[in-house]
């Protein structure tokens, strides 16, 4: 049997997202590209049950028909969708990595309306060049897992003789956000649990020094905040570790992994323990192949890993380890026959606290014409665990015209980590640290405490886009700026 035919054969990637395997064939995150129907492609937005830790926990869902979850889309084709809200509250979907325009970006009142429950909206735009995307709301809904992979493939992708699997992660609470963030606010409602008992860390958060060495109390001079949410799970393709998802690969095979990090409120460190693998693409992005067997990635950001697998087979563990802690969760890659011995969701050691180093070695495959930037930005990062408000400053005279090269260099003075995300357009990481670099194209990047990034990028997208850290509940506190074409209302 042909590689290629044996791969087309497999069940790749997690269980669909359907609430009955009766109601909706057994689908998987990655199962080839269809023909491209006449009629729009119908995603619906409804509920579902996932098992965490033995019981049953309603979330949402992003489906299509056949219960396959989330969109696989061919690069420079039309995005054509038709979105039905099958859920009783009103919710928008952002389309993470794709360059829409300003009305379809999928940020509430900006500035499209919700949408309401049994409404159906119909999106359609190119869907661009090819890449590892995803979806989620921009509302505290991205909380209940409403979120799923939105996959481009290129030609090239289709023929490459690779297996892919895809991997949404995501922590789950069994609390509502609006009181998890109400927690961290220090509103916490009569009678709710402590914060040191509760989901959420106290004041200052879990500390750790930038070696992630564990310190307690309050913020100490020199130390960042790690992890401000304790969660009841962490998932990988709706599964925790000691039960995790198996997918079969052959024997001698080359694998694409295309992680997602759709998690709310925390970064995690990818590790392949014995598969080297070199990572392709960033945010859907193209660059230098780097070689590594671990690979850190923050809230909002993808990465898309190539691995070869041994010829004599066996099982591999491909783990999330959260950072600055212990828990982790994961996948299982394993050939026929192959010994799977049962994982602990904590591992012995602590997972590293993400920084810049990988940032500084990237190198896109098609980098930004080179030109002289029209306009720069300064912008800080700033803010504080104890009031738990965060902020952009200098983001007030954010305009641009169209046509202009535009800078925006991002200093972070808090002792919090950001992954900072601009919508509508991908920007190139043009320096680090002050120093100048020729740095990933991509859509969202980590700014550690007392880091700076400049990005650069051209203003070919009229609206209002905002700038914001993906990290939820800085968003919704205040750490959101727009950025507002020259005209735009």
């Amino acid at each position: 049997m042909k590689r290629r035919d044996f791969l087309n054969g497999l069940m790749v990637g997690a269980a669909a997202l359907g609430t009955s395997a009766a109601l909706h064939p057994i689908r998987t995150w990655a199962q080839g590209v269809a023909a491209k129907p006449s009629a729009p492609d119908i995603l619906s937005l409804g509920y579902r049950s996932i098992d965490v830790k033995g019981r049953s926990a309603r979330v949402f869902g992003l489906v299509q028909p056949d219960g396959t979850p989330g969109l696989s889309l061919d690069a420079g084709a039309e995005f054509d969708v038709a979105l039905s809200s099958g859920i009783d509250e009103s919710t928008l979907i952002h389309w993470h990595g794709l360059t829409p325009p300003w009305a379809a970006d999928g940020v509430p009142d900006n500035p499209a309306a919700l949408l309401q429950p049994s409404e159906t909206r119909r999106y359609t735009f190119p869907v661009g060049a090819g890449g590892t995307h995803w979806m989620h709301a921009h509302t505290l809904q991205e909380q209940n897992l409403l979120a799923a992979p939105l996959i481009v493939r290129t030609a090239d992708d289709i023929k490459r003789d690779e297996q892919e699997v895809i991997v949404l992660l995501h922590d789950f609470s069994s609390l509502p956000p609006e009181e998890l963030l109400a927690r961290l606010k220090g509103n916490s409602p009569h009678g709710a649990m402590p914060m040191d008992h509760g989901a959420v860390q106290g004041m200052a958060g879990i500390q750790h020094t930038m070696s992630g060495n564990s310190v307690s109390g309050m913020a100490m001079p020199g130390t960042m905040d790690l992890n401000d949410i304790n969660y009841d799970a962490y998932l990988a393709n709706d599964r925790m570790l000691d039960d995790p998802e198996v997918v079969r690969v052959e024997k001698g095979g080359r694998v694409r992994l295309r992680i997602i990090n759709g998690a709310t409120a925390t970064a995690f460190t990818i590790d392949m323990g014995r598969l080297p693998g070199e990572l392709v693409a960033v945010d859907g992005q193209g660059v230098v192949p780097v070689a590594g067997m671990s690979f850190p990635v923050a809230m909002g950001q993808r990465l898309d890993i190539r691995l070869s697998l041994p010829k004599e087979g066996g099982a591999f563990p491909v783990l999330a380890l959260r950072e600055g802690a212990r828990e982790r969760t994961g996948i299982v890659l394993a050939t026929a026959g192959a010994d799977i011995r049962n994982m602990t969701v904590a591992g012995d050691t602590k997972g590293p606290v993400l920084g810049i180093d990988l940032e500084q070695r990237l190198h896109p495959v098609s980098p930004l014409a080179t030109r002289p930037a029209d306009h720069r930005f300064e912008l800080s990062l700033t803010g504080e665990m104890a009031a738990y408000n965060w902020r952009v400053d200098g983001a007030d005279g954010l305009v641009v015209k169209r046509g202009q090269r535009i800078e925006v260099a991002i200093g972070n003075t808090s002792m919090m980590a950001h992954p900072m995300h601009l919508h509508g357009h991908h920007f190139q990481v043009v320096g680090i640290n002050g120093a100048p670099v020729v740095g990933a194209v991509r859509d969202t990047v980590l700014v550690p405490p007392m880091a700076s990034v400049v990005l650069a990028f051209d203003a070919d997208n009229p609206g209002r886009w905002p700038l914001h850290c993906h990290h939820l509940y800085h968003m919704a506190t205040g750490m959101m700026a727009y950025l507002t074409y020259d005209g735009v209302g």
